[in-house]
């Protein structure tokens, strides 16, 4: 006899399925069948099919029924039997309570337990690592596999730095910075005096685009000295790696376009002056060489030449307007002259402003094929300059360097370029071959150069470091100004050295 804790096991049922339609109720229950002890399913009813009345067995331990819920519910099939001996042997009823809604549908027949879900908002997990941190783990700290890297210094080089206004350029600007702008103002207002009394002259018209040019470049000289006053003219940064110096590159370009431009202007004039009259046409504007008095009488002075004159060497003297232009172009055959007259520039609005003085006081008269002539030739060397100047800038824009210095060898007067200085470099004790080998110039006063070199495996630290001074100081003293010297262009050498078989 089995213990009475414990219920036996449930009798194996077996179940014959069959399909029963509606219309064969009737019939059914009026077939007067003699087996009256079977409960009748014939009524299709949904609250008899499902009905939890029924005797079922139950443990508490259980999740689920440990028999069909519906052993005795022979709904399926009319004819269901049981093999044990009766249909509620070994078994307890139990009660299920009806739902509360009062609806009368169908309870559920499973023992399952009310769970309250949480009503929070879900928190995703995206992004977080799963599975085991082998970092944090006593492995890792014996081992000491994952090291904490070592914090980074800041960055020397700032973002950006903060570029002045116009109200701020003006409130740092000391006392001779100021004059120089008064004269610069000064300077603009005796170039509108030249070209307004040119009255059709083409040779003042010219001095006149001349002089426009000069007070261009003194007007950027003040602008680049009061820049200076801040930091972010000369510091380099993230956002502008070589400061606010190649903006005076970039004004200068325009400057070159302007004598471009203006050397077109010129031969346009006087293309449309000397062919005014020809073939029956009438002159739009009256001709002052043919009738009426000249523009300066003979034996006069030239007022407003004679103020180009003293505007041009003030400015020169005083400002070094066209300085370092002159040491971009490097015109090899003006060196011989006083410094003044060595840029070509300066060398060109003084030596108009003297013929136009000159003439004048010469009792020359100046006819139309003379002012032609004179205007003639100023165009041409305004556009060959302004050619030049543009080809020189736009290299320095560009970052490369195509320029050649005047500093050769002690006691030879030549020109000194980049391919000289590599086979200097090459004859150098310890240099083997030149890999690579890079120059740019970056602005006015800046130079860069970047060589590999391959050196001989005997060469030790020592050796080495001597050897980079002596490159260093070669290209210096032949492509820059030189130590000593008083040149403001300074040379950046970098130099990456190894064997041949590191390369």
């Amino acid at each position: 006899m089995a213990p009475s804790g414990r219920l036996p096991p449930p009798p194996p049922i077996s179940v014959t399925p069959s399909i029963q339609i509606p219309d064969d109720h009737e019939h059914d229950i009026d077939s007067g069948d003699d087996d009256r002890g079977k409960t009748n399913y014939l009524a299709y009813e949904g609250n008899i099919l499902l009905s939890p009345s029924r005797d079922s067995f139950y443990d508490p331990n259980r999740l689920s029924p440990v028999a069909p819920t519906f052993q005795n519910s022979d709904f399926l099939s009319p004819n269901m039997a049981s093999s044990s001996g009766g249909p509620n042997e070994n078994v307890s009823p139990i009660d299920i309570p009806k739902p509360s809604n009062g609806n009368g549908g169908t309870p559920n027949p499973f023992n399952f337990q009310t769970q309250i879900i949480s009503t929070s908002p879900v928190k995703p997990n995206v992004g977080q690592r799963r599975g085991h941190k082998y970092k944090h783990s006593s492995i890792s700290a014996q081992h000491q596999i994952f090291q904490e890297p070592p914090p980074r210094p800041p960055l020397a080089l700032p973002r950006d730095l903060p570029i002045p206004t116009v109200k701020e350029a003006w409130k740092s600007m000391s006392k001779d910075q100021r004059r120089r702008l008064y004269w610069c103002m000064c300077h603009l207002l005796i170039a509108v005096s030249v070209f307004l009394s040119a009255h059709g002259s083409l040779a003042m018209t010219a001095l006149s685009h001349l002089v426009f040019f000069d007070v261009g470049s003194a007007l950027i000289c003040v602008a680049v000295e009061v820049f200076g006053n801040f930091e972010v003219w000369k510091r380099s940064s993230i956002r502008h790696p070589f400061g606010l110096e190649r903006a005076e590159v970039l004004a200068g370009f325009a400057l070159s376009i302007f004598l471009i431009f203006g050397g077109f202007d010129l031969v346009s004039h006087n293309l449309k002056h000397v062919l005014e009259g020809k073939g029956g046409h009438t002159a739009h504007h009256p001709n002052p060489h043919e009738g009426g008095e000249p523009r300066v009488p003979n034996g006069g002075l030239d007022m407003a030449s004679l103020a180009a004159i003293v505007a041009t060497l003030v400015s020169a003297y005083g400002l070094r307007n066209h300085a370092r232009i002159s040491k971009v172009m490097r015109v090899s055959y003006l060196a011989s002259l006083p410094s003044v007259l060595s840029n070509p520039f300066h060398f060109l609005t003084l030596s108009t402003s003297a013929l136009m003085v000159l003439l004048p006081l010469l009792s020359i008269p100046i006819n139309l094929l003379l002012d032609s002539a004179i205007c003639g030739l100023i165009a041409i060397a305004m556009f060959l300059l302004g050619v030049r100047l543009a080809i020189a800038q736009g290299l320095m824009l560009l970052m490369s360097y195509g320029g050649r210095s005047g500093s050769g060898s002690p006691g030879k007067n030549k020109d000194v370029g980049v391919a000289d200085v590599v086979r200097e470099i090459e004859a150098e004790p310890g240099v083997e071959k030149i890999e690579e080998a890079q120059f740019w110039q970056v602005h006015y006063g800046l130079c860069m150069a970047n060589l590999k070199l391959s050196v001989s495996k005997g060469c030790d630290d020592a050796a080495l470091s001597r050897l980079r001074t002596r490159i260093s100081n070669l290209i210096q003293n032949r492509l820059g100004e030189g130590y000593g010297k008083g040149g403001s262009l300074r040379w950046e050498v970098s130099l990456q050295m190894g064997t041949t078989g590191r390369f």
